[in-house]
């Protein structure tokens, strides 16, 4: 008995490593995850401002600030293509160039694209499936969303056919297109120059008429396009419009690339 007694004193007062420092290591690593939780809450609260960041209101507040954006942007263009249209009156009266240097001059703009131009025109409309469309031949799956909305290879797809066809200039929508032009496309909506737009979606070329047809016709692109058309019900037209005056453009000409840093 005083041998079991002896034992069980022992054990009653030994040193205990875990109990004889207060918190067990669970409890302290409860303590942290509460303590990075509630940072987290925290944070959360603060990037919000006390408001819901996944609601709708939100995403329609960014909705109205790209398409203030973009009004602005037209603004600052047209702003832009006044001065320029001044600036070049002034440049032409003052510069004591010749007749030719400035036949010269007015070629290169207008093969650049800054200067006005008319000539017979078509114009290409693209527009979305409707969003119940279903698949109106056999042998075709049920379209996927993807199926019904126009992608930015399809808008190149015309631009390029348009060009290969010998265009002198094309618009899309109401812009004029020059050689460092970008047609971008992010969800359903075209990104053009720093201004958005939404379907359907114009692309009106000057050049020839029946070839600027045949090159849509023969563009390979074009004719898997085609095949959307027609079983899913996306828009495509095309029509001859005469003779037309496509603007020229009136954005910035600067060319913007990334640099080293350091």
């Amino acid at each position: 008995m005083s041998n079991s007694a002896d034992s069980n004193a022992t054990g009653s007062t030994g040193a205990d490593p875990v109990r004889k420092g207060g918190f067990r290591p669970v409890r302290i690593l409860t303590v942290a995850v509460f303590a990075l939780a509630g940072l987290l809450f925290f944070t959360s609260f603060n990037t919000a401002k006390g408001t819901d960041i996944r609601s709708d209101d939100n995403l329609l507040k960014l909705s109205d600030l790209i398409q203030e954006r973009s009004r602005k942007n037209k603004e600052l263009d047209e702003s832009n293509a006044g001065s320029r249209e001044r600036n070049e009156k002034l440049a032409e009266r003052d510069d004591g160039s010749s007749k030719a240097d400035d036949d010269e001059l007015s070629g290169l703009e207008k093969a650049a694209g800054t200067q006005k131009l008319t000539g017979d025109a078509i114009t290409v409309t693209l527009n979305d499936a409707p969003p119940n469309a279903t698949a109106k031949l056999p042998g075709y799956p049920e379209p996927q969303p993807d199926y019904l909305v126009i992608h930015q290879q399809d808008l190149q797809a015309v631009v390029n056919a348009l060009w290969q066809g010998g265009a002198q200039g094309i618009k899309v929508m109401d812009q004029r297109l020059i050689s460092t032009s970008a047609v971008r496309c992010v969800g359903n909506t075209l990104i053009l120059q720093g201004r958005v737009y939404s379907p359907p979606y114009k692309i009106q070329a000057v050049g020839d008429p029946a070839k600027m047809q045949q090159a849509l016709a023969d563009s390979e692109a074009i004719q898997n396009y085609m095949v959307y058309v027609n079983v899913y019900g996306l828009g495509w037209k095309v029509t001859e419009d005469g003779a037309v005056t496509l603007p020229g453009y009136s954005g910035t000409v600067d060319l913007h690339y990334a640099k080293p840093v350091g």
